[in-house]
C-alpha cells in the first residue's frame, strides 16, 4: 500500500512538472523594452495628471525616463528635431495604474501548486520577501499591463505575519530590475467572530484576546531587538521587522470589521507604527476616526457583495465616496488578485457612479496608491521630474466599453502591449473569419 501511494505521488509530481514545463516551455512574453534613447513628446492630448487636474490640448515630453515638459496649449510647435513626436489628438493620457495588495508575479496557474509562490509555512514569517519569488516571465503580467496597470505591490499571504511586500514595475528582465521598493510587513488581524461548520452559523472566537496578546508579545520582542542595536546572533525575523519601528517600513493589517479595526489602530499606536488598513470593508462606519488618526486604507474591490447581513447591498460601491468626503487617504485594490488586476480601472469607474468624481477615482488607483505605498516622489502622477510612466488611451480608461490602451511607457521606455490573449484572439479570428 505504501509503495502504491509513493508511486501515485510520484506520478502526480511528474504530471505537475509537465504542466509547469508546458507553461514555460515557449516564451511568448514580450521582451522588456530598452532604455529610452531619445526624447519623446506626446502632443495635443487631454492629460489627466492624477492629482485632480486635467490639461486640455496638452503636450508632455520626457527624456532619460523623466518628465521634462508638461504644458497646456504650449507656445511652441514640436518637430522631429526634438526627438520622437506622437500626435495624440483626441486621446487621453493618464499616469500608469498601480495595483496594491496583489499576487502579480507570485501566481501563475491557481490549480498548479508549483506555480504558486505567495505563502510560507508557519504563522510568523516577516522575513519572507515577496520580491525574491517575483516571476518576471509570467504570462499573466502582459495581460494586466495591456489594461494600463504598470506597477503592482506583490504581497505575501496567509499566516499571522505573512511577510514583506514589494512594489514592482511590470516590464523587467529579473526581480532586481523590477524592484521599486520593499515597502512593508503584512499582518492578518485575528477575527472576533468565526464560523461553525457543523452548525453552519457564526460563532464567537473565544481565543481572540489570547491571539491579540500573542501578537503584542511578538512585536514587543521585535521592538526590543531593534532598539538593542548590535547582536551576537542575528534573528532574521526580527531583523526584517526593524524598519517598522523607525517607520521606514509600513505595517499593513488585513482587517474588515469596525471593532477589529479599532483594536488594530490601538495596537499600531502602542508600538508607534505607520499603519495602513487593508480590506476595510466597514471603514465607512469610522471614516472620521480614520481621518483624524491619519490612517490610510487599501479598500477591497467595489465589484463585490457586502459580507454583513445588515449592510446595504451596494455598500462596496459607496464606501470610496464616504472615505473621500471624510478626508481619508485611500486607494482601491483587488486583494490577492493577479490576472484580475486588469479590471482595477473598471472597479474605480464603478465608484464614480456612487459619488466619486472621475479624477478622484483615477487618484484612487494612481496618486493615492503611490502615497500609501511610499513611492509618490517617483510615480503616481504626471509632474516634472517624476518617472515618465504613463498610458495613452483612445477612450476613458475607467470605462470598460471605451478604454483602449494604445501606448504605455515605464520610465520613458515604450512597452510592448502584446500578450498571449491578444495572440489567441488573432489566431482564432482567422479560423472563424472574424475581422
Amino acid at each position: 500500500m505504501t509503495n502504491k501511494k509513493f508511486i501515485h505521488s510520484l506520478i502526480l509530481t511528474f504530471a505537475n512538472s509537465l504542466i509547469v514545463l508546458t507553461v514555460f516551455s515557449q516564451s511568448d512574453v514580450p521582451a522588456p523594452a530598452a532604455k529610452q534613447s531619445q526624447s519623446i513628446y506626446l502632443t495635443h492630448a487631454t492629460v489627466h495628471v492624477g492629482n485632480g487636474k486635467i490639461l486640455n490640448n496638452a503636450t508632455i515630453g520626457f527624456e532619460n525616463g523623466k518628465i521634462i515638459f508638461l504644458e497646456e496649449n504650449p507656445s511652441f510647435k514640436t518637430d522631429e528635431t526634438m526627438g520622437k513626436v506622437i500626435d495624440c489628438t483626441g486621446k487621453q493620457i493618464y499616469p500608469g495604474i498601480i495595483a496594491a495588495n496583489t499576487k502579480v508575479g507570485l501566481d501563475e496557474i491557481e490549480a498548479v501548486r508549483a506555480t504558486n509562490d505567495y505563502a510560507e509555512v508557519g504563522n510568523y514569517n516577516p522575513d519572507a520577501r515577496a520580491i525574491i519569488a517575483y516571476n518576471t516571465d509570467s504570462r499573466v503580467t502582459p495581460t494586466v499591463r495591456s489594461n494600463g496597470v504598470l506597477y503592482a505591490q506583490s504581497t505575501p499571504l496567509y499566516g499571522t505575519v505573512s511577510g514583506t511586500s514589494a512594489v514592482v514595475q511590470l516590464d523587467a528582465w529579473n526581480w532586481e530590475d523590477a524592484l521599486v521598493k520593499e515597502d512593508g510587513i503584512w499582518l492578518n488581524w485575528p477575527n472576533m467572530r468565526g464560523w461553525d461548520n457543523e452548525l453552519w452559523a457564526p460563532k464567537v472566537n473565544k481565543d481572540y484576546d489570547k491571539q491579540v496578546n500573542a501578537l503584542k508579545d511578538y512585536f514587543s520582542d521585535a521592538k526590543s531587538y531593534a532598539e538593542a542595536g548590535a547582536h551576537d546572533k542575528t534573528n532574521l525575523r526580527f531583523e526584517a521587522m526593524s524598519g517598522l519601528f523607525t517607520k521606514t517600513k509600513t505595517l499593513y493589517i488585513n482587517v474588515d470589521r469596525v471593532k477589529e479595526m479599532q483594536h488594530a489602530i490601538a495596537f499600531a499606536e502602542e508600538f508607534g507604527l505607520r499603519l495602513v488598513i487593508s480590506g476595510g470593508e466597514e471603514s465607512w462606519m469610522i471614516a472620521d476616526e480614520l481621518a483624524k488618526k491619519n490612517v490610510a486604507v487599501i479598500l477591497g474591490k467595489t465589484h463585490e457583495l457586502p459580507s454583513g447581513d445588515d449592510a446595504d447591498i451596494d455598500q462596496p460601491f459607496k464606501t470610496p465616496a464616504v472615505l473621500q468626503k471624510a478626508g481619508v487617504l485611500f486607494c482601491l485594490s483587488i486583494p490577492g488578485g493577479f490576472w484580475q488586476e486588469r479590471n482595477l480601472a473598471f472597479n474605480a469607474g464603478s465608484a464614480v457612479t456612487y459619488g466619486l468624481t472621475k479624477e478622484e477615482a483615477l487618484a484612487a488607483i494612481t496618486s493615492n496608491t503611490a502615497k500609501i505605498l511610499g513611492v509618490d516622489t517617483q510615480i503616481g502622477s504626471l509632474e516634472k521630474g517624476k518617472e515618465a510612466s504613463l498610458i495613452v488611451s483612445t477612450g476613458d480608461v475607467l470605462d470598460m466599453k471605451t478604454s483602449n490602451i494604445e501606448y504605455a511607457f515605464i520610465s520613458g521606455r515604450q512597452i510592448d502591449l502584446n500578450n498571449k490573449q491578444k495572440e489567441l484572439n488573432v489566431k482564432f479570428s482567422k479560423k472563424y473569419g472574424v475581422n
